[in-house]
């Protein structure tokens, strides 16, 4: 019988998206304030954290014999940590954040636009964008990484 593949929790799964708990917080920057938008941001690094301890935590019990047994751990959770953070936090957050922005900025050029429902356009304008962005960051942060940190993988 053949090993099947063990399902990702924190990036095959709906938990995948709490990592996107700050573009919802970006996109609805409007009506939640800062104070608010940062507490989407701690969601999402609480989830980098999660998902950097979990494969960890595998990391060492898959290697735990073999040689380069810290390096392999070590670079596990750097890779996580590294790609979870670019992909899920700091690269879709700024992008959402300068959608928003460019979005505001040129609606208020619109005089007839009321300012309540320049915000509510704004904050769709973020959540539609959402989906558009996920697939390629995440494609681009596996690319980056491929490129610098996985070439020094230890063997």
């Amino acid at each position: 019988m053949e090993n099947a593949k063990k399902t990702d929790l924190y990036r095959e799964t709906p938990v995948r998206y709490l990592g996107y708990a700050n573009e919802l917080g970006e996109a609805f920057r409007a009506f939640l304030g800062s104070k608010l938008v940062n507490v989407t941001y701690g969601i999402a690094s609480l989830y980098v954290l999660a998902d950097t301890t979990d494969k960890s935590i595998q990391a060492h019990k898959t290697h735990f014999d073999e040689k380069n047994h810290v390096k392999k751990v070590i670079f596990t959770t750097a890779d996580t940590l590294i790609w979870q953070f670019l992909a899920s936090v700091i690269i879709p957050g700024v992008t959402i954040n300068r959608v928003c922005a460019t979005s505001n900025y040129l609606l208020k050029k619109v005089e007839k636009l009321p300012k309540n429902n320049r915000k509510y356009l704004v904050t769709a304008i973020g959540l539609v964008t959402i989906p558009f962005i996920i697939h390629p960051i995440d494609n681009m942060v596996d690319d980056l990484l491929d490129v610098s940190l996985r070439k020094f993988k230890p063997e």
